[in-house]
């Protein structure tokens, strides 16, 4: 097993890796006990990016099995058969497993899973055309200069799909007072995400769109 991104030998292709991931106990303080939750294929095109599975999906072993997914593949526009069986869509949290739950919710996900674990999988993913990233600890690796913006200043940053990243508020049913007061977010984002992955997973292999829907900015 790698014992972290900075030392020791990398697995030489994506299938290992993953084995690897499934196997990982590198946390011994996890309340639940390991449980590495996650969403990989080489033929990925789209993926989704969050912070850690919660309790639930923990118990069910299946990411965003829980109402915060039944909003996202509602913003995405996917039933759950295609969300879960369709390759070309990657899920891929920055902690694998459930960190524990805290005052304010869940704990953040442990910094030495990213640190192992996630770039040598985003270099074995050469496929993917759109990243749709959630949370303030997803923002602050894949989009590092908003790292500390508010939710609303890292959403319309990508807003238009910039460099093929769109930034979700997480779609906690937690999140629904913030819904309320930026309902431009759904008005206007969520159909140009929508037609993204439309495009994205209509498109035949190796024609798939470039960039995001144009339009105004919400």
């Amino acid at each position: 097993m790698i014992a972290d991104l900075e030392g020791g030998s990398l697995p030489v292709d994506l299938q290992t890796l993953t084995s690897e991931m499934r196997a990982c106990a590198l946390c011994t303080d996890l309340p639940l006990g390991p449980n590495p939750i996650f969403q990989i294929s080489a033929a990925a095109r789209m993926l989704i990016v969050g912070q850690a599975p919660g309790r639930i999906t923990h118990g069910k072993g299946r990411p965003f099995d829980d109402p915060s997914g039944d909003r996202l593949r509602a913003w995405l526009a996917l039933d759950r058969e295609t969300f879960y069986t369709d390759p070309r869509i990657g899920i891929f949290p920055m902690g694998l497993c459930f960190p524990g739950g805290g005052p304010g919710g869940d704990k953040p996900p442990p910094e030495i899973c990213a640190r192992t674990w996630r770039q040598p999988v985003l270099d074995r993913l050469p496929k993917v055309e759109l990243t749709l990233v959630l949370g303030a600890y997803a923002i602050a690796w894949h989009l590092p200069h908003l790292k500390g913006k508010s939710v609303v200043q890292a959403v319309q940053s990508a807003a238009e799909g910039q460099d093929k990243v769109f930034v979700l508020p997480h779609p906690s049913p937690r999140n629904n007072r913030w819904l309320r007061q930026n309902a431009w977010f759904e008005e206007t984002v969520v159909p140009r995400i929508q037609a993204t992955v439309r495009r994205l997973l209509d498109a035949p292999a190796g024609h798939a769109g470039h960039g995001a829907e144009e339009g105004p900015h919400g």
